[in-house]
């Protein structure tokens, strides 16, 4: 296992990613609705992704110095973590720590079916 300042890291490389793609998604929507400037970007985000937004927002900022997104806010929409039981169909929210357990069946584990989303939902621009 990675030692914290490493796991610090990895994750903050991989979330420079992913603000990269949040921005090209952004700028070409923008360009092909005729827009001159983005005012905002809406993005949902499951809990289980991992993301941070401090994290996201700060190279976002970076990120679109000199484009048409320059001063543009993040908005954050979190969508709550939910698993299917696998032995009883029952639904609910996993608890924080990784051993998942029905509260319905006590049967472990379970199909994740919200938490994992990840989206750029809407842009507003001008």
């Amino acid at each position: 296992m990675p030692s914290p300042a490493l796991w610090y890291k990895i994750a903050a490389m991989h979330e420079y990613s992913v603000t990269q793609s949040i921005l090209d998604i952004a700028l070409r929507h923008a360009q092909r609705a005729g827009a001159r400037r983005i005012l905002a970007v809406n993005l949902t985000i499951g809990e289980l992704t991992g993301f941070v937004d401090e994290s996201i927002q700060f190279y976002f900022d970076f990120m679109t110095r000199d484009t048409m997104a320059a001063g543009a806010e993040l908005h954050f929409e979190r969508i709550a973590a939910r698993v299917r039981c696998h032995a009883c169909q029952a639904e609910y929210a996993p608890p924080d720590h990784r051993l998942w357990s029905c509260p319905e069946c006590n049967a472990l584990g379970g199909e994740v079916i919200a938490g994992r989303e990840f989206a750029v939902a809407s842009l507003e621009i001008e």
